[in-house]
């Protein structure tokens, strides 16, 4: 038996402005999305593990440099909002912006809000990894990203039709990998679980068609 709302001719041809998120949603997606995605950088950071895209860059900048992740992730992203405002239009650009500056905010904050007596690893890149999954998901879901490889990979997604999380895999794994040059052979490991773990998340969830509102 279908439901009233299931077989309504007037259901199945609502306009695509009424699946929007309101801009409440949006903004509380990005802060939940962005919060998740600062518990999982500090998981990353007490194990001494990476991540992929520029997140990986910044957590290199990190170790390497002692520069804050938070404002080289923010720069390194920089180049990547011409991609967005092209290929993705302005309000993508925009909450990409804010979701930026958002996490670079709570990463520099949340040495005062949380700390771990105990960290296992393995734990640290699963879980982690899994949080890392279910920000970008919040964050794609309301057409925003943390730009850089985000970026790349949801047009790709778009004009091509490739899954986000397949070609955000493949680029994280490379980029983690790139890492032997610079940390032990153990710590890029257990960071391409992690990433795993990440992009495993994307690319159950995150697929063309499979969600439709903006």
């Amino acid at each position: 038996m279908t439901t009233p709302a299931t077989s309504s001719p007037a259901a199945a041809a609502a306009p695509a402005e009424a699946l929007r998120h309101s801009a409440f949603e949006d903004v509380l997606a990005l802060v939940m999305g962005t919060l998740f995605i600062a518990l999982a950088v500090a998981m990353f950071q007490h194990a001494g593990l990476l991540a992929g895209g520029t997140a990986g860059l910044a957590f290199l900048a990190h170790y390497l440099l002692d520069v804050p992740f938070g404002a080289a992730f923010f720069v390194l992203n920089l180049p990547f909002y011409a991609l967005a405002w092209v290929r993705m239009g302005r309000r993508f650009t925009a909450k990409t912006v804010v979701a930026v500056s958002l996490l670079s905010l709570f990463t520099a904050a949340q040495a005062q809000w949380v700390d771990f007596g105990r960290l296992a690893p393995l734990y640290a890149a699963v879980l982690g990894g899994m949080l890392l999954g279910a920000g970008f998901l919040i964050l794609f879901r309301h057409r925003a990203s943390l730009g850089g490889v985000g970026i790349l990979a949801l047009v790709l997604q778009e004009r091509r039709g490739w899954r986000a999380g397949h070609v955000q895999m493949a680029i994280d794994c490379a980029i983690v990998a790139a890492a032997l040059f610079t940390v032990s052979w153990q710590r890029v490991a257990l960071s391409i679980v992690g990433a795993v773990a990440l992009n495993l998340v994307l690319a159950l969830n995150h697929r063309p068609g499979r969600y439709v509102a903006q």
